[in-house]
């Protein structure tokens, strides 16, 4: 169910990336949001262009959609540098790294996405890297291997990541700027909506894109993809105007409320409250009763329903709150779980 989600911060595939590829801002100027993050990036870019050095390593870090990737490619354009990209997956043994880092030039940006998927082999040998800009090489195995001492030129490493926590500590401590990245607020969404649809040359009747923003769940990804799937559902089934009624009729085809809750949160919230009269329960207990994975659960379903308040974490597991049972429009169950079986509450306490 997860696969494909609309409203998921991935990417869902190379057509999607090629097509948000055409509307990132290219400099710091373009970008929308993120205003303490922009300012800080861009006095040590200036200092770093002042001294004619590259910049320090940079660390981007928060959930996904929100531009880690669009930062990186704009600290290059801004340092006048080229980018080079790959991701922690991708560079599975030191000669992967070794053939990105003998081709970088002096100031060139090597951005790594998902950085927190380096094995430890390859993150142990970028250290001196990073550090000293050289890396010993090691050609041939056993009786014939030798230790080739390869000096690099001064580059700008960048790295993106979801899941900071995971990072080891020796590798975080390398990055001199860490930096991140907070969920958009509606009216930033809004700003950056109307650029699209500029660039797009999509016509918008006043209001419309404030609806979508809404509904994108903080995250720029999302929202664009929304207004592609609002763009097409006009153009088939309208005159191609973006009016109140076509995007409202579009975001309800796909199952999208007015909070940007999809089916799978609401099946979420569905099975706290029917099933476990609110909790608390354990998430290997819902995602049992969902027939999904932990992982799906607990990284792109609860992370937004605990930012907006719906659910919470207790020590005994995950509780549904009042808002959430009035935005689904049913009473908490709680209560009544406790005044039909009190007894057996007492006795676990004791």
């Amino acid at each position: 169910m997860a696969i494909g989600r609309i409203i998921g911060g991935q990417s869902l595939n190379e057509a999607e990336e090629s097509f948000n590829v055409s509307l990132r801002p290219k400099f710091l100027d373009e970008c929308i949001g993120q205003r303490n993050l922009k300012e800080k990036l861009g006095i040590a870019i200036a200092a770093a262009r002042q001294r004619s050095e590259p910049l320090e390593h940079v660390l981007f870090y928060g959930p996904p959609g929100l531009g880690k990737t669009t930062l990186a490619h704009v600290v290059a354009n801004e340092m006048g540098a080229r980018i080079r990209c790959s991701s922690g997956p991708a560079l599975a043994k030191a000669g992967d790294v070794m053939g990105l880092l003998s081709n970088v030039d002096t100031g060139d940006v090597l951005f790594i996405d998902e950085i927190h998927r380096l094995s430890t082999l390859v993150e142990e040998f970028i250290y001196p890297a990073m550090e000293d800009f050289k890396v010993d090489f090691t050609v041939d195995s056993g009786l014939h291997a030798k230790t080739i001492n390869f000096p690099l030129k001064r580059f700008t490493l960048i790295g993106a990541t979801t899941r900071a926590g995971l990072l080891s500590a020796p590798l975080r401590s390398r990055f001199g700027m860490l930096y991140h990245l907070d969920f958009y607020g509606s009216e930033e969404l809004t700003e950056i909506l109307a650029r699209s649809a500029e660039l797009l040359e999509l016509q918008c009747e006043e209001g419309t894109l404030e609806l979508i923003a809404d509904r994108s769940r903080g995250t720029p990804r999302v929202a664009n993809r929304l207004l592609r799937r609002v763009r097409d559902y006009a153009q088939v089934k309208g005159s191609g105007i973006l009016s109140a009624g076509i995007v409202a009729s579009s975001l309800k085809m796909e199952q999208i409320d007015a909070l940007g809750l999809d089916e799978l949160d609401r099946a979420f919230l569905r099975a706290l409250i029917n099933i476990y009269d609110g909790g608390p329960a354990g998430i290997e207990a819902i995602a049992a009763t969902l027939g999904e994975e932990r992982d799906t659960l607990e990284d792109v379903v609860e992370p937004y329903l605990l930012q907006i308040g719906f659910v919470r974490r207790t020590k005994r597991g995950r509780e549904v709150t009042e808002q959430a049972c009035e935005h689904l429009g049913v009473k908490p169950l709680k209560e009544k779980s406790k005044a039909r079986q009190p007894e057996l509450f007492e006795q676990s306490e004791q």
